[in-house]
């Protein structure tokens, strides 16, 4: 393991809001980026305020979403403001930003003024519907990302109305997964050419990459998916099915084989039979028999002999886990999946460990989401050099 990062030596700016941009962002400085969180004097990021509050003043999703940053204030809509962006960019390597298109050029801090600051800038720009388009001006948050996408419509059962697939927020994370990502294609890029660019992301955009057949199979054979519950289009038997001790397990039967090692196990290797449901067209047409008989004989047997049952047979399968059950599971404790931080605020916390895991510049968490503002005279006179006066004057005019 070297004692370096992968983005060591990278600076970020996040003038972003709430989720998408910011975890851009976030898994950006994880790496080593040096990222500084710009936000609005006495207000904050609205991700502040969103969730479960703390005693602190801020939110678990701040604490948690907001690691590794230094947090300053600052009015991008006020001249001296934005003045003070464009010396920071001057020296940095990426923006990431997330206001509805056409706000920062109406504050004078569009691409076009920021690269002739700095040509090697690359601006990370998310919102609804993307830059360019007719719907670009609508505002957009993850619900509607999943719904314009094509996620929500499948989501739930056909007979019932749409359900939030999982979590409203799917697309923000995304998006700021595909943006880390355009961020780091940006930067090789910016090897060969010299120049900076562009990433543009609309939050509906990395959900409809994300559904696997669905539009060639539209354009192919005019097949519109429709909702199928915990079922999974193409194959069958694969869903989740219910256990004696009122529990939930995940069964995935991706082909004839497995099917046959599953049928095996259940003690009826008849249903692997070419005349039965050995072929994967015979289970698709009996879909709702097949997803019955597996779902009876799951039933008579509490979820951990199930899972044995399954693994000795080679069938793939999982537990279907609230997080608490994630908690207390050793696989998630061996890889270290779950990090425990203390906080200077409130004491030991929770989150998530980072992903991807590198081998040898692996990242890490330094600290939570911090104060708002608590690094402003770290960053304007470190940085930029300015005098106590200078801050002073700024800070009474509602700049920073």
């Amino acid at each position: 393991m070297l004692d370096v990062q992968a983005l060591d030596g990278c600076r970020v700016l996040d003038v972003s809001t709430f989720l998408a941009g910011p975890f851009c962002a976030t898994q950006l400085g994880e790496f080593g980026a040096d990222v500084i969180k710009v936000e609005l004097p006495g207000t904050g990021d609205a991700t502040r305020r969103f969730g479960t509050m703390t005693d602190c003043g801020d939110s678990l999703p701040w604490l948690s979403e907001s690691r590794n940053k230094r947090c300053i204030t600052l009015d991008l809509r006020k001249p001296d403001g934005a003045a003070l962006l464009k010396r920071l960019v001057a020296d940095s390597d990426v923006l990431v930003e997330n206001f509805q298109p056409g706000t920062l050029e109406k504050w004078g801090l569009g691409y076009d003024v920021l690269s002739a600051v700095n040509q090697r800038l690359i601006m990370v720009r998310i919102s609804g519907y993307g830059q360019t388009g007719p719907y670009k001006d609508r505002p957009g948050f993850g619900r509607i990302g999943n719904a314009f996408g094509g996620l929500s419509f499948l989501a739930g059962y056909p007979d019932r109305a749409p359900v939030t697939p999982g979590s409203a927020t799917i697309p923000d994370y995304l998006a700021g997964v595909y943006g880390a990502l355009g961020t780091l294609l940006a930067l090789q890029a910016r090897e060969k050419t010299g120049r900076g660019q562009v990433v543009d992301i609309g939050l509906y955009e990395p959900i409809f990459r994300i559904l696997d057949e669905l539009a060639p199979a539209y354009a192919y054979k005019g097949y519109v998916r429709q909702r199928m519950g915990p079922g999974t289009v193409n194959v069958v038997p694969h869903s989740h099915y219910p256990t004696k001790d009122g529990r939930w397990i995940a069964i995935a039967c991706t082909n004839d084989k497995i099917f046959a090692r599953l049928a095996e196990a259940m003690g009826r290797a008849d249903l692997a039979a070419t005349e039965s449901w050995g072929t994967l067209a015979a289970r698709e047409r009996d879909r709702s028999a097949v997803d019955e008989t597996v779902g009876a004989w799951t039933a008579t047997m509490d979820r951990a002999d199930l899972m044995a049952v399954c693994e000795r047979s080679q069938v793939p399968c999982g537990p279907v886990y609230a997080v608490d059950e994630i908690f207390e599971d050793p696989h998630y404790a061996a890889r270290g999946n779950i990090l425990r931080m203390l906080d200077p605020r409130i004491g030991e916390l929770a989150v998530p460990n980072l992903v991807p895991r590198l081998s040898e510049t692996p990242g890490k968490i330094n600290w939570l989401g911090m104060e708002l503002g608590v690094h402003n005279k770290d960053v304007y006179q470190g940085r930029l050099g300015l005098l106590d006066d200078e801050l002073d004057r700024l800070r009474t005019m509602g700049v920073i």
